[in-house]
């Protein structure tokens, strides 16, 4: 087993366990608060996860690429375009809503910025699905390659 699989699983993990806990922890508490306080959390929030998840998508794919180079196993390929997929996912379709929430000014927040938040957070549980399935893609491979 080479330690490119390891990072490739590794990365994906964190990446999952990252987008989960916005799904499940974070977003859901953050809408318990008022539309400006909820705009106002949700912006330095998002600035300050985007570089981890997307850090962390890209090293894991490319990771997994390399492991399935070196290994001629089609199944580090799988999981590399999946967690991968997250970008052109995230470019096209959360990144629209992103822009729009970006725009609004926590004084400026009501019931329409809250919707788009609501639509956020449906959108980035697809990120979490990915994730995961890339990190079980990428354990079925390393279990592959220990067994």
């Amino acid at each position: 087993m080479v330690i490119s699989s390891i990072v490739a699983l590794l990365a994906s993990t964190l990446f999952t366990g990252a987008a989960i806990y916005i799904s499940l922890v974070e977003h859901p508490a953050r809408l318990l608060l008022d539309d400006g306080p909820l705009l106002a959390q949700w912006q330095p929030s998002y600035d300050r996860a985007l570089p981890i998840q997307s850090g962390l998508a890209i090293v894991g794919g490319v990771a997994g690429l390399i492991a399935c180079y070196l290994s001629a196993n089609w199944i580090w390929a799988a999981g590399s375009l999946i967690l991968l997929a997250n970008w052109p996912f995230t470019l096209l379709v959360i990144f629209p809503v992103n822009k729009r929430l970006h725009a609004i000014t926590p004084s400026a927040a009501n019931a329409e910025s809250r919707q788009l938040l609501l639509k956020w957070g449906r959108l980035h549980h697809v990120r979490s699905v990915l994730g995961a399935t890339a990190a079980i893609v990428f354990a079925w491979g390393v279990a592959a390659a220990a067994g």
